[in-house]
């Protein structure tokens, strides 16, 4: 039974490795909507990839075996794979059409019922030639030219494809609380992956709030910053708990620890080298070399196989001061801070009088996903050391051996990528 114990233990780790890469997957899983109140009512602004409007919408098996194309799109075999592409020609015959289906899936509700849209413009855009839409303005330039459709590329992929909409709500005013949500489900790969982030403008007050996969159960958007600071606080606990490399190293931290003082002592560096570069990752404050990302990866996956080779290594009475563990895992904080920052600052790009609200909330957050991880796993190191000596030095071993073993993978993985860098 011990035995088996300690294999389950030592499982974990690859049971948990397939988030390695959490902080820079490439994906077009972004949506951002900008509701600004007006004397007239709501001006709806988002933005949303194509994918998101048309994946649930292929027609029936035709003869040749396949799926009348979703709206606005065709099909075409490639390599045996079915392929989706813009029909650019019926975008030009119907420049709304797009904007009708994003109408009838987003949904505005107040205490009075469901809110009537009305479609005021729709842009469609090929990924890499999309304007910005992080700000306000930004996304007043993106649908200024209303409801043209720009040529793009005779031949684009839909999953290449991003739509701009515009929307009008007449007569909403005065909405001190509203919720929202989107009724679609593409059956994408990673949807639930979604980042969400609406910014809701009161006058010269804006408030952020973030959602997290498709939005089908609805948010509740009001002026209220701790209503906004919440969304935030719950994706900063999401985003440590899905990040393998920093669940693991957290736990080598704990079982590394020979008592509580040392482990909080481990943790408050840990936090406050992470704060450090979260916060100066995010304002821009790092280098944009392409190799900084990958690098700061690489870099990470060492601290994880330092803290699994300290945790071994450890030995009653013989642990370093609560200074030295201050200042080793501090600096390795940094490192992990800019792991954040990354993607942090990919979701939340927006120039909103809040961003400081939501960055602390969003530290606040990490802090919580760690703090769990170390009330759940503080208590099994706690009975753990109870039982004979073999029994924690073997369960310790297997984890930590586990741990430094898909460090390293990580390690091999991502320092090929630097290379692909240009380094």
């Amino acid at each position: 039974m011990k035995r088996l114990f300690i294999l389950l233990l030592a499982l974990l780790p690859f049971a948990l490795s397939s988030a390695a890469w959490a902080h820079f997957k490439l994906n077009l899983n972004v949506r951002i909507f900008h509701i600004l109140h007006t004397e007239d009512g709501l001006e709806v602004y988002f933005r949303t990839p194509m994918s998101f409007l048309v994946a649930d919408k292929l027609g029936p098996l035709g003869t040749d075996g396949l799926p009348a194309p979703a709206p606005f799109t065709t099909n075409r075999l490639e390599d045996r794979k079915l392929m989706h592409l813009i029909d650019w020609a019926s975008l030009r015959t119907d420049p709304l059409g797009l904007g009708r289906i994003a109408a009838q899936e987003l949904r505005l509700e107040s205490d009075a019922g469901l809110l009537a849209g009305e479609i005021v413009a729709v842009q469609v855009h090929s990924v890499g030639r999309e304007p910005g839409f992080a700000t306000r303005e930004e996304a007043f330039g993106a649908l200024q030219t209303g409801g043209a459709v720009p040529g793009g590329p005779e031949e684009t992929y839909v999953g290449d494809a991003l739509v701009d909409v515009h929307l009008r709500y007449a007569g909403t005013t005065a909405l001190a609380s509203y919720r929202l949500s989107v009724l679609s489900d593409p059956g994408l790969p990673r949807q639930e992956e979604t980042a969400n982030l609406v910014l809701d403008y009161r006058g010269e007050t804006t408030r952020t709030f973030r959602a997290t996969g498709l939005m089908a159960e609805p948010i509740s958007v009001s002026g209220s910053t701790i209503a906004a600071a919440s969304t935030f606080i719950g994706s900063g606990v999401l985003h440590i708990l899905e990040g393998t490399d920093h669940v693991l190293f957290v736990i080598c931290m704990v079982i590394g620890a020979q008592t509580l003082g040392a482990l909080l002592a481990r943790v408050s560096g840990f936090t406050v080298g992470h704060t450090v570069t979260l916060s100066m990752g995010f304002f821009g404050i790092a280098p944009s070399a392409p190799w900084f990302i990958p690098a700061v990866e690489t870099a990470i996956a060492l601290s994880i196989i330092w803290a699994a080779a300290d945790a071994i290594l450890q030995r009653p009475g013989r642990s370093r001061s609560n200074r030295a563990a201050v200042f080793i895992t501090a600096m390795i904080g940094l490192l992990h801070g800019f792991g954040f920052s990354f993607m942090l600052r990919a979701m939340l790009r927006a120039d909103a009088d809040d961003v400081w609200q939501s960055l602390l909330a969003f530290n606040i957050g990490v802090e919580a996903g760690q703090v769990a991880i170390v009330a759940l796993t503080w208590p099994l190191v706690v009975l753990l050391r109870k039982m004979p000596e073999r029994v924690w030095i073997g369960a310790r071993g297997a984890v930590a051996i586990s741990v430094s073993i898909a460090a390293a993978l990580w390690f091999l993985e991502r320092a090929t990528s630097i290379i692909g860098a240009g380094i």
